[in-house]
């Protein structure tokens, strides 16, 4: 189960334990840069009270992001993709992406209602569902029955509606100055 050892007690951790079994949902979307970024934060966070991480990718295939090179260093974050080393066409995806996402949201469910992790974080499961490649009424359902102590973290541009209702945050990035706008490309360690 939720391992519950804490190495590093500080006077507040015993006094707020029962706190922090509560798991909300967090909706991170919007256009700019830093969803997935501030999930791993909290990611980090979280694995440093000594707590399990499953982040859940649907629209990353390639196996160069900084957040899976750094697995073997972090035993409490697991990390699984779904996705493809591509660009999806969002009104024509491939037969490929399809399945990739109907097993991702299996892995979702799974981690979700296993009750083993204290945070699953679903990256850009808001895309895929905005592409049609997963079914935003079975998200919500997750999150209805998910168990109370885990907390799930959604992040993507264009979250529907209906999980941003059913949210308990819902942070909105947006871009007041991006260096794309002056052509630098994305950086490694920084934007992946």
């Amino acid at each position: 189960m939720v391992k519950e050892d804490y190495k590093t007690a500080h006077p507040w951790q015993k006094k707020r334990s029962d706190e922090r079994k509560l798991g909300l949902v967090m909706v991170n979307t919007g256009p700019g840069k830093g969803k997935t970024t501030a999930a791993l934060g909290l990611a980090l966070r979280a694995i440093g009270h000594h707590q399990k991480v499953k982040m859940i990718q649907f629209m990353k295939g390639d196996p160069f992001y900084g957040e899976l090179l750094v697995r073997e260093r972090l035993p409490e974050l697991e990390i699984e993709q779904y996705g493809l080393d591509r660009f999806v066409d969002p009104k024509n995806p491939e037969p490929d992406q399809v399945e990739r996402a109907h097993a991702g949201f299996e892995a979702a469910r799974k981690a979700v209602e296993s009750g083993d992790y204290n945070v699953v974080i679903l990256d850009e499961v808001n895309v895929a569902m905005a592409f049609g490649l997963v079914d935003t009424l079975a998200v919500v359902e997750l999150l209805r029955s998910k168990p109370s102590h885990v907390e799930v973290i959604l992040t993507g541009r264009d979250a529907p509606q209906a999980i941003v209702d059913a949210a308990d945050y819902v942070n909105v990035v947006t871009d007041a100055k991006h260096p794309y706008q002056k052509n630098i490309p994305a950086r490694v360690g920084i934007e992946f």
